[in-house]
């Protein structure tokens, strides 16, 4: 029986990915930092820490195994885990596989990455992909748009805002463009690209486009809250989202993925790769969505 080593095995897309990998026969190991699993699947699997100041540590565990599949990443800096850090934890966990012999390396990515992009989110994501071709270990980069699923972040947030403010406050003309793609969908595009030959760089997307004002109302329709839409600046509801974070104790929203969302980077030029309607999801799923906010912090730092 093959082994994989899927990083965030316990959390959110490397769940969907370690279940994936179960369906086709694969013995899933993980590495994660998270005490609670999100999905009971997880908590069966052999899992270690993500130990990036003991190389030695990550290698052991990865040796052995037929495949290593990160989907290691930040969404934004924390106290001295920025960007360029996560970049450089990224390069630990290649090196790591590269050394323990492992003959095949999937990178989960993001869509658009660029190194000439104004933000350090996409750069250093092409700097990741870049760190992962030098290696010259067989690989295949996986780039998702927005993914969609059970225990998302964004979705349920935005639906919590929906239920339980009178007013929705779009940044901007909310007619910038997402293209949303299924959780599980994205656990079967990466399991695929792992069993393929040779080096590969695909993205997975949904088959819908539709705008973010659009999305938002669905959402709404979904959980059967219709609410007024009001279109303010972006810097405004930024500020705005800024001191709610503070009463969370969060980045509900941070201004890297606002400008990215509405430069349209979570839209693929490539046909889609995912099957399933995310908008279809929505409406059979809304009634769960929003229920309590769901917090980035609590998930990923103390959980």
């Amino acid at each position: 029986m093959p082994t994989a080593v899927v990083t965030g095995a316990c959390s959110y897309t490397g769940r969907a990915v370690a279940a994936s990998l179960l369906a086709r026969g694969w013995r899933v190991r993980t590495l994660t930092n998270r005490v609670t699993p999100l999905h009971p699947l997880s908590a069966a699997l052999d899992r270690a820490p993500l130990q990036f100041d003991d190389p030695g540590a990550l290698v052991t565990f990865l040796r052995g195994a037929d495949l290593f599949v990160n989907t290691y990443w930040i969404r934004y800096p924390r106290g001295r885990l920025d960007f360029d850090a996560a970049v450089a934890n990224s390069a630990v966990l290649f090196a790591a596989a590269a050394t323990a012999g492992v003959p095949r390396i999937v990178h989960v990515s993001v869509s658009n990455p660029s190194a000439s992009s104004s933000l350090a989110y996409y750069r250093g994501k092409a700097r990741v992909e870049d760190v992962l071709k030098g290696l010259r270990v067989s690989h295949a980069i996986v780039r998702p748009t927005l993914v969609v699923g059970p225990a998302d972040i964004l979705v349920n947030n935005i639906a919590w805002f929906l239920r339980w403010f009178a007013v929705f406050a779009m940044p901007g003309s909310g007619a910038y463009r997402v293209q949303p793609v299924a959780l599980d969908d994205v656990g079967e595009i990466v399991a695929e690209a792992a069993l393929a030959s040779g080096d590969l760089c695909l993205d997975a997307a949904g088959p819908e486009v539709v705008t973010f004002d659009e999305f938002v109302r669905a959402i709404a329709t979904a959980i059967g809250r219709s609410r007024p839409v009001l279109h303010v600046p972006p810097w405004m509801s930024l500020a705005a989202l800024r001191l709610l974070g503070v009463v969370l104790g969060e980045v509900v929203l941070s201004k890297q993925e606002l400008k990215g969302l509405m430069e349209e980077r979570l839209v693929s030029s490539e046909p889609p790769r995912g099957t399933t309607s995310v908008l279809d999801w929505l409406a059979r799923s809304g009634a769960a969505l929003g229920r309590r906010y769901a917090s980035e912090v609590g998930r990923h730092f103390t959980a």
